[in-house]
């Protein structure tokens, strides 16, 4: 069976990208006995300037979007779509907005566990933070959420007590900017193909298997 990698660019506080992982996963699910995927979790900062100790999550949003009535609309489309994939935001439970680049830190030390470890801590932080609330920003929940994923306490305790790592991932940040990533999520497959957006998971499906079948032809 055909292997392919999936690098999924994405901020653990974009909605988008929770929606866009429940559809990979559904997508995964139907293509499951004709392709082998790999995923794997690579950082992106829709705000990098958003101080440590966060900011107020909906007077952020009403000014971004234009008032609480859009931001309102726009989470009952979001909350509406989630439902159809088995997600529950609780768009109110959310407080502040945080600096993702500690928990993107925390992906990126999870990937040298291996993909289970990553995927299982990329979930955590999703259903955290648009599920219960939790603020990402807070070194208890991270460390939390990271034991959680089967990563060591007192490891991640003195890894987000450090500057560890933070230079890597503006870089990696940096690298998918330069590739053309301007937005989340952004699946790139193969370190080749890029799919924008939180795509169907049927529209997903079709591009893996069309992908993987070219991979399989032989070379001319």
């Amino acid at each position: 069976m055909n292997t392919i990698t999936i690098d999924v660019v994405s901020d653990v506080v974009c909605p988008w990208c929770y929606l866009g992982k429940a559809r990979l996963e559904k997508a995964l699910e139907l293509t499951a006995d004709q392709v082998n995927v790999q995923v794997v979790w690579r950082p992106f900062q829709l705000d990098p300037e958003t101080p440590a100790e966060g900011v107020d999550h909906h007077a952020r949003l009403a000014e971004k979007f234009g008032g609480r009535e859009n931001v309102e609309r726009a989470h009952q489309q979001i909350a509406d779509l989630g439902r159809e994939v088995g997600l529950a935001y609780d768009f109110d439970a959310i407080k502040l907005t945080p600096n993702t680049l500690d928990a993107h830190r925390l992906l990126h030390w999870a990937q040298a566990l291996g993909p289970e470890v990553q995927n299982r801590l990329a979930a955590l932080l999703f259903k955290a933070n648009f599920e219960e609330g939790q603020f990402l920003g807070d070194h208890t929940v991270l460390t939390r959420l990271a034991v959680e994923a089967g990563m060591e306490k007192e490891v991640v305790e003195r890894l987000l007590a450090s500057d560890a790592d933070k230079d890597t991932v503006r870089e990696e940040i940096e690298a998918a900017q330069r590739m053309g990533v301007s937005g989340v999520p952004c699946f790139i497959v193969n370190q080749k193909y890029a799919i924008s957006g939180a795509q169907m998971p049927e529209t997903l499906a079709g591009a893996l298997l069309s992908i993987a079948s070219e991979n399989a032809q032989p070379s001319a």
